[in-house]
Formats: structure tokens, C-alpha cells, sequence
């Protein structure tokens, strides 16, 4: 793809940024060369609107080093480094983010999937992926999580803003979220789920080795389990069952909803409530004693 200023002029830049351009891009210049010149001026913003005005290439920037250590990298490929990415700023890809160590980032975009070996450590902005992402140890970031895919960590998530998900999340020790809480499919973690009185929603089901504390609404399109509490400090709706260890606790004058997706002459089955006592409130579901096992 080559740029000329009537090519770019289509897409309708902001005035400052088209006399830029102009001045400092030839006509002729290919994509990539123009998002590097970008870049290399520090108009790091205007970069990124570039790459998302005219999308991904098939390119791919494969770096056999043990670390890539940059203020900002905008590529409208694949990146992938064989150690470790260090960027001050912004990473944006128009495809992926592949590393085999951690990465570390004010901010990272990736059109598609984002994989790396060890940690996510995002420390102003978002993470966002058009596909899935990945770390094998864990994940920290600042700002929101936004996934048109699963997120799965191996160790610890922390969200400081809202985490929306078009898949799962699969968590190997504690999440911890300090946003809202959006998932159109299943949420697995290996430790506690801790809010921060925002509200938690699921499409599928929850299901939490520890505890459940600190939502705000807490709701599951299938059912819930925990194997300690379950605390919020509003309701608490299950479409399925609910089950806890220990006691299910809604917020004061909120109610404890089960087998609201099945019929409730079902409820023996499907609405089940397990926890040691019966959990105040419980407006729908038929309670049945402790957890078995």
C-alpha cells in the first residue's frame, strides 16, 4: 500500500496532522514506512489513528533478540520477539503480539491474539486484543481489559478499570477487578474473586476456588460455585445452582435468586442451593444443606 496526501485526505485526518504529514511523508511511501515515520517524530497518537483508518497487513516483525526495548511501537503486522518487549509508551498491532518472555507497556493494542511466556504488565493505559490473550505467568493492568477473545493467566489478573470479555476467563490464582466485570462466557479461578462494589456479570458459569467477595450485583447465566463464600453487596442470581463452602450473602435488602433459567418445578435439579445454612433472603432456588464433598 502506498500513501499519497490525496489517498490520505479520503479518510478526513485532523488538520494539524494532515499539513504534518504532508510535510514530512512523501507521496509514494509504503504503509509501513509512513507508520514509522510517524512513530520516530513521537506523533505516536497519530500513528495509531493511521493504523486503525487503513488495518492490519500480513507483515510480520520477527526479532531474534532477548528483549525489545522501545519508547513506542506501531506495526501493522505481526509482532514477535523471541525474549522480552519493554515499551515506554504504546505497542499497537494490527495482528499480534508474540513474546517469549513477558511484556511490559504503557499501553498495548493488538488486532488479534496477544501470547507471551511470562507476565502482562501494563502500567497507564488498556489492554486490548481482537482475539485472545494469554500469559503464562500473570497479568497487571492499569486501565480496562477488552478481549474479542478468552483471557487466561496463569497466575494472579489484576484489572484496575473494567474487564470485558467476548469469551471466558480462565485464572490460575486470584482475579482481582476494580471495574465492572462483563463475560459472555465462563469465569474459572484458581484462587479468590475480589470486586471493588462494582458488578460482576457472566454469560455461562462461575466457578472459584476460594471466595467470592467485594461485587456489587453478582449474576451467572449458568451456575455458581465457590468453595469458600459468596459476598456481594447487592443480589445475587444464578440461572442454574449456587453453591458455596461457606455462607451465601447478599447486600441488606437484596435477594438470593437460583434456577432463574429453568423451570421451578426443576428446581430438585437445576436450582439447587448448597451452602452450611440456608442463605437469607433466598427468594428462588431450593436450598439442600452443605456442599457435598
Amino acid at each position: 500500500m502506498e500513501f499519497t496526501k490525496k489517498f490520505l485526505r479520503a479518510k478526513s485526518p485532523c488538520a494539524d496532522g494532515f499539513r504534518w504529514f504532508s510535510r514530512h511523508v512523501e507521496d509514494g511511501s509504503g504503509y509501513q514506512d509512513a507508520l514509522d515515520t510517524l512513530v520516530q517524530a513521537g506523533r505516536v497518537d497519530d500513528a495509531c489513528w493511521l493504523l486503525g483508518q487503513f488495518g492490519p497487513t500480513n507483515a510480520v516483525l520477527v526479532l531474534v533478540l532477548d528483549a525489545l526495548e522501545a519508547e513506542a511501537v506501531v506495526f501493522a503486522g505481526t509482532v514477535e520477539v523471541r525474549g522480552s518487549i519493554d515499551v515506554a509508551t504504546v505497542i499497537h498491532a494490527g495482528r499480534s503480539i508474540r513474546a517469549g518472555g513477558g511484556l511490559r507497556a504503557g499501553r498495548v493494542v493488538a488486532g488479534e491474539d496477544i501470547r507471551v511466556a511470562g507476565s502482562i504488565i501494563v502500567s497507564e493505559g488498556q489492554l486490548q486484543a481482537g482475539g485472545d490473550v494469554r500469559a503464562d505467568w500473570g497479568v497487571d493492568v492499569q486501565g480496562d481489559i477488552t478481549t474479542a477473545g478468552d483471557l487466561r493467566a496463569g497466575w494472579d489478573v489484576v484489572c484496575q478499570g473494567r474487564l470485558s470479555l467476548k469469551g471466558g476467563a480462565f485464572v490460575g490464582q486470584d482475579l482481582i477487578v476494580n471495574g465492572p466485570v462483563d463475560c459472555d462466557k465462563g469465569l474459572r479461578v484458581g484462587g479468590h474473586l475480589t470486586g471493588a462494589q462494582h458488578s460482576l456479570r457472566v454469560g455461562q458459569g462461575i466457578v472459584v476456588a476460594g471466595a467470592i467477595t467485594g461485587v456489587q450485583h453478582l449474576e451467572a447465566g449458568w451456575g455458581i460455585k465457590a468453595g469458600a463464600c459468596i459476598h456481594a453487596h447487592g443480589s445475587i442470581k444464578a440461572g442454574e445452582s449456587l453453591s458455596a463452602g461457606e455462607d451465601i450473602q447478599a447486600g441488606e435488602g437484596y435477594g438470593v435468586f437460583a434456577g432463574l433459567s429453568v423451570q421451578m418445578d426443576t428446581w430438585e435439579a437445576s436450582g439447587q442451593v448448597w451452602s452450611p445454612h440456608p442463605p437469607e433472603r433466598l427468594r428462588s432456588g431450593v436450598w439442600l444443606g452443605p456442599c457435598p464433598g
